[in-house]
């Protein structure tokens, strides 16, 4: 039986009613030839697969066209791009949560400002009154109320960037999007949650210096440096918040040891104490002031109260600079690395 060839006819989108003259071409889109096989011409389309000769062919015709392949992580740059491009969605969607978080309760909104004050007042009681470990500052109350306010907004963006992808596996598996996109609203989420938190823990400080044997907080031009420092811990939180999310969807018992490492880190921080008092002058003082959470507790404070140990510093700025562009490329970098493995594992 002699063999026979299927003709495809490709319907000319001006005139329908007659064939598109198409030279190896599909729908406009070039069929590439191989060396032993002649390219079809005039619609006629190879008899293998009933339409192409081999998924080679499928691919040319599918990349041509725009389309890409599932599971397959993007260049960087591109990668970035499609980021950028839903700024807007991040936004909106660190947003939306934050309003929807505690809308159960019946005082909502407002645990967003008590969590951190009940928990500032346990702390301000514990050690700031019965231990005094709060020795070399002059007003106990407001530094360990800044303290706790800054730390907490550090710790809830660790803790929600980690369950980031984890806790979106039905969005992550059902919906194409750039993953980073989750990571990054958890972030806005509680930057959102701060702002109102922020006027809070200056309305207690500035009234903390009201009180006999505290010194007074006064207002002055440094406040203005507080918006600057929230933005640069936001910066490296999340670049914290793209490293943990990356480790906690690989290995998801990872998870369980994020509390413990978040606590350690709180009583080296310096958030109940001043390091300078306790630590001296020495090497491990100046690793322990210059680690990035102490430095950023460190503008937060210099902004806000008016302790002689904490003055406004340069160094300081530049650390806190440096500590969140270095920890939002490495985070951003770790993140994408595992771009499609995410919802796979």
């Amino acid at each position: 039986m002699a063999p026979h060839h299927v003709t495809a006819h490709v319907t000319d989108p001006v005139h329908p009613s007659g064939p598109h003259p198409t030279d190896g071409s599909v729908n406009g889109v070039p069929i590439p030839s191989r060396p032993g096989r002649a390219v079809p011409a005039d619609g006629e389309l190879p008899e293998e697969l009933g339409v192409f000769a081999s998924s080679d062919d499928l691919r040319a015709v599918a990349e041509a066209s725009g389309l890409r392949q599932m599971g397959v992580r993007p260049p960087l740059g591109e990668y970035i791009r499609s980021v950028w491009a839903r700024r807007t969605f991040i936004r909106t969607l660190g947003n939306a949560k934050a309003y929807a978080r505690n809308q159960g309760s019946y005082l909502g909104q407002l645990w967003s400002v008590l969590t951190p004050l009940l928990n500032s007042m346990v702390y301000v009681l514990v050690f700031g009154l019965l231990i005094k470990s709060t020795r070399g500052v002059t007003n106990a109350i407001a530094f360990i109320v800044v303290g706790v306010f800054m730390y907490r907004f550090f710790d809830s963006s660790v803790s929600s960037g980690a369950r980031s992808i984890k806790g979106n596996l039905s969005l992550v598996r059902s919906v194409h999007f750039p993953r980073a996109v989750l990571p990054v609203s958890t972030t806005v989420t509680e930057l959102a949650t701060l702002a109102p938190a922020i006027v809070v823990m200056c309305l207690i400080s500035w009234t903390s210096g009201l009180l006999p044997e505290y010194a007074d907080v006064p207002i002055t031009w440094r406040l203005l440096l507080l918006p600057p420092a929230v933005l640069l811990m936001w910066v490296f939180n999340t670049g914290c918040a793209f490293m943990v999310a990356r480790w906690v969807a690989i290995t998801p018992d990872l998870e369980n040891v994020i509390p413990f490492a978040l606590r350690f880190v709180f009583y080296a921080s310096g958030v109940l104490f001043s390091v300078t008092h306790y630590a001296g002058h020495g090497p491990i003082a100046h690793l322990l002031n210059y680690q990035p959470i102490a430095v950023y507790l460190n503008l937060a404070r210099s902004a806000v109260l008016d302790e002689p140990t904490i003055p406004v510093d340069g160094v300081m700025w530049i650390f806190g600079a440096g500590w969140a562009v270095l920890f939002l490329l490495v985070g951003f970098f770790i993140f994408w690395r595992g771009e499609e493995r995410y919802g796979r594992d």
